[in-house]
């Protein structure tokens, strides 16, 4: 039988692709590397810009309140069981944005009209009790914003209606 020869690695190589391509195994390493900086560059940097975005809404939250007071009280009369009755409020705006408050002041007249309407239409029985006096003063918040958008401003910037005097007679 014949004998298959066995040929013998020459002197100096043992075969191993590395050290004849030192280069490719460096260049494999390296491309590993940056991808990972790459995507941990990417991950830190897109995190702060949502931190910065979220930062800068907590600063617009956080500016001071600014109150308007709607001078002089409210004072409207309506009819409880057949006996006319006066309900006299105080009522201040409050928003944190100086144009809005702005707005607010320049339209002082249409706010306290449709202010008088609204108060003018209540039942006694209704805004006798704390949910009516509640409900009442989300119908004031609707119609401040529903003036201040019909004159230009950002109806959603008022924030809330308050009553500071509440008197019922």
């Amino acid at each position: 039988m014949a004998e298959i020869p066995v040929l013998e690695a020459a002197p100096g190589q043992d075969g191993v692709v590395a050290k004849k391509f030192p280069w490719l195994t460096t260049a494999i390493i390296s491309l590993a590397l940056l991808a990972v900086v790459g995507g941990a560059a990417w991950y830190l940097f897109s995190g702060s810009t949502a931190k910065k975005g979220n930062a800068e809404t907590k600063a617009a939250a956080q500016l001071p309140p600014i109150y308007i007071a709607l001078d002089p009280p409210f004072v409207v009369n309506f009819e409880a069981e057949q006996l006319v009755r006066f309900l006299q409020v105080t009522v201040q705006v409050m928003t944190r944005d100086p144009e809005t408050a702005e707005v607010v002041k320049a339209n002082d007249p249409v706010v306290r009209n449709d202010l008088l309407l609204l108060l003018g239409n209540q039942h006694y029985d209704t805004i006798s009790t704390r949910e009516g006096k509640e409900k009442l003063r989300t119908q004031a918040l609707g119609a401040v914003r529903k003036v201040v958008a019909g004159a230009g401003g950002k109806a959603d910037k008022v924030e809330a209606v308050y009553f500071t005097s509440f008197v019922m007679q």
